[in-house]
C-alpha cells in the first residue's frame, strides 16, 4: 500500500454493532474530517453524519438523534448518497 492510498482511505476510530445496526466513527485524513456512518444491516438503511472533534463521540453514541435534529433522512431509496456516504459504502 502506498502513502497516497493510506492518506485517502478512511481511518476507523470507533465501531459498535448490535442487532444488525453498525455505527462507525471515521477520520478522513486527506480532508481532516470526522464522519459517523450508520448501517442497518437488516434493512439496508444507511446514513452518514459529519462530526466535529468536540462532538464526535456524542454523534457516534446518538446518531439517530443527530440525524433527526439535522433533518437527515435515513431510509434507503429516499435520497441519493452524499459523497461521504459513497466513500464509505460497503460493497
Amino acid at each position: 500500500m502506498n502513502t497516497q492510498t493510506t492518506i485517502n482511505e478512511p481511518c476507523e476510530l470507533a465501531h459498535r454493532a448490535n442487532d444488525g445496526l453498525a455505527v462507525t466513527l471515521f477520520w478522513i485524513r486527506s480532508a481532516n474530517r470526522l464522519l459517523v456512518s450508520v448501517i442497518d444491516q437488516k434493512t439496508g438503511d444507511r446514513f452518514v453524519l459529519p462530526a466535529e472533534g468536540a462532538n464526535a463521540l456524542e454523534v457516534f453514541h446518538h446518531p439517530f438523534a443527530h440525524a433527526a435534529r439535522r433533518g437527515i433522512e435515513y431510509r434507503t431509496g429516499l435520497r441519493e448518497l452524499e459523497p461521504e456516504e459513497a466513500a464509505l459504502r460497503v460493497t
